[in-house]
């Protein structure tokens, strides 16, 4: 896996394909679509979930493939055009979004 390789996630393993999805401060387990480097599609990635400022931050740590051992890993979810903005409803602690998936790029470090 290199630094830029991103891959499509669901955002939150108990949503998929919902729409509008309602993600919650805290801990966030993610499914990724497709294949990731070395990391199968199935996947699950595991993460934290901020949703304190307009757009919800979604970082993660730990990947845990279908067969195999779970692997660190340096990666947030990405959306072009504001798409991770939450919508005005959302109630603190929460952040709902028009969609369930994201793109998840490795970085070389949080920011």
């Amino acid at each position: 896996m290199h630094v830029g390789d991103a891959a499509d996630v669901e955002l939150d393993a108990n949503q998929m394909d919902a729409r509008p999805i309602t993600l919650y401060e805290g801990p966030v387990e993610s499914f990724l679509e497709e294949s990731l480097g070395a990391l199968d599609p199935g996947t699950r990635l595991y993460g934290q979930v901020w949703t304190s400022g307009p757009q919800v931050v979604v970082r993660y740590y730990e990947a845990k493939p279908p067969r195999g051992d779970t692997v660190p890993i340096c990666a947030v979810a990405r959306l072009g055009r504001g798409q991770m903005r939450k919508k005005p409803e959302s109630k603190p602690g929460t952040a709902i979004l028009d969609y369930s998936g994201a793109l998840a790029f490795v970085v070389d470090s949080f920011r």
